[in-house]
């Protein structure tokens, strides 16, 4: 997958973005919207997601450990035990 690690990608339109198994190590991801993105198998470690829209966006196997995720809209989104988020 791509590597972006440290990007600083907030405010970005990602909708539907075909991001599985890309290196989003520490990134920028505040107010983006991700919505519909495939982010399965991505490292999302210690990115900051606060405040982005991730609706319907699939986290299969994402690595979100240290990820701000606070005030992010989940809701449809697989997480990464498979679950789909209310």
């Amino acid at each position: 997958g791509a590597n972006l690690s440290g990007a600083n990608l907030s405010n970005a339109n990602l909708r539907g973005a075909k991001l599985s198994n890309a290196d989003l190590n520490k990134v920028n991801l505040s107010d983006s919207n991700l919505s519909g993105a495939y982010l399965t198998n991505a490292d999302l470690y210690g990115a900051n997601l606060s405040d982005a829209n991730l609706s319907g966006a699939n986290l299969s196997d994402a690595n979100l450990s240290g990820a701000n995720l606070f005030n992010a809209n989940l809701s449809g989104a697989t997480m990464p035990d498979g679950t789909i988020h209310d």
